[in-house]
């Protein structure tokens, strides 16, 4: 089969190697029909972040079961999935809490590589989420809805979530990337009146305003803060939504918030220190981190996402073929794509 890798920083590439087996009881194996790239994978194709050489790559993509393990009963050979990039056990006090992104019996992702024709998926049993019929009885744009239920919507939500946002809400919104553009999409599916949106890109832009932004910041910084609070009436935001992961974004979402705001941090961490001397100032609460994919996609996000009443895949604003995987990394790494789309199958 062909299988994206990592090659060395600034470059991947397409491999022939075996297709994946059944290897436990617990193990499914799908073929994979949609993939994607995310921001966080710049992180090693920048070389920001260390990967082995050669090893597969992606970890977002829906697809249809082909075989299960003996112990797999909720799926079988034939079901259409999305294959999220959290592999909860459903039984552990974190799923049953509603934080399977920090599953306790979480394991491996079976082969490792979701840019590839197949994948061995570990903990399929309760993991993988049903999509009801095939591929074929969706639309172009509603299968690119359902392949962001893998990884960047429910992230997006996770930081609403975590965030508490609820109806009548003034939220800020802090990054324009796919992750903060599905923040926004979030923030409204929970009910927010307000939604202020952190972004210095036209396209962005747009797209959080057609997501249900209802004021656009360009500035950045002590200068974003100061817009914030004029746009509120030097109050503050009831909620904010942090997506980027930066000292500087983290920084700007406590002082955006009103005193008992919540942060909800989503934003994957770029400095190990930080100053929380501000929360204390502020009764401001940080939450968030890894995304409960699978609490969320059957909670509501699936369910939103076949009604209609959310189109998240409109973040795919460029598409390429398997063997185009180096463009398809180019492209958002040079921001010429907000997300970039791998059609597999």
């Amino acid at each position: 089969m062909k299988a994206g890798i990592f090659i060395e920083p600034g470059k991947v590439g397409i491999e022939e190697t075996a297709k994946p087996t059944i290897e436990k009881p617990t193990d499914a194996l799908i073929r994979i029909v949609r993939a994607c790239v995310c921001g966080s994978d710049l992180w090693w194709f920048r070389g920001i972040s260390q990967r082995e050489s050669h090893s597969f790559i992606g970890h977002e993509a829906i697809g249809v079961v082909e075989e299960v393990g003996s112990q797999v009963t909720n799926v079988k050979a034939g079901d259409f999935v999305i294959v999220p990039f959290t592999h909860g056990c459903g039984h552990c006090a974190a799923c049953l809490a509603g934080f399977d992104g920090n599953c306790l019996n979480q394991e491996s992702g079976g082969n490792g590589g979701y840019q590839g024709e197949y994948l061995r998926f570990t903990n399929a049993n309760w993991a993988l989420v049903k999509i009801p019929g095939q591929p074929e009885d969706y639309s172009d744009e509603q299968l690119n809805s359902l392949l962001t239920l893998a990884d960047v919507m429910a992230t997006g939500y996770h930081a609403a979530a975590t965030a508490e946002v609820k109806a009548g809400d003034t939220v800020v919104v802090i990054g324009d990337g796919a992750v903060g553009l599905c923040g926004v999409i979030a923030a409204k599916l929970r009910g927010a009146k307000r939604i202020i949106a952190l972004s210095r890109h036209e396209d962005r832009q747009k797209l959080a305003v057609e997501f249900g932004a209802t004021d656009i910041v360009a500035e950045r910084g002590d200068e974003a803060v100061a817009k914030v609070l004029a746009l509120t009436g030097n109050i503050g935001a009831d909620a904010i939504l942090e997506c980027v992961g930066t000292e500087q974004s983290v920084d700007t979402a406590i002082k955006v918030g009103r005193p008992g705001a919540i942060v909800g941090r989503v934003g994957v961490p770029q400095k190990a220190e930080m100053n929380t001397n501000n929360l204390f100032w502020k009764n401001i609460g940080l939450r968030g981190g890894i995304a409960s994919v699978i609490t969320y996609d059957r909670e509501i996000l699936l369910q939103a996402v076949l009604s209609g009443e959310i189109n998240p895949g409109k973040v795919f604003t460029k598409r390429f073929t398997l063997d185009e995987i180096q463009q398809a990394y180019e492209a958002m790494d040079k921001r010429e794509a907000v997300k970039s789309l791998i059609v597999i199958d």
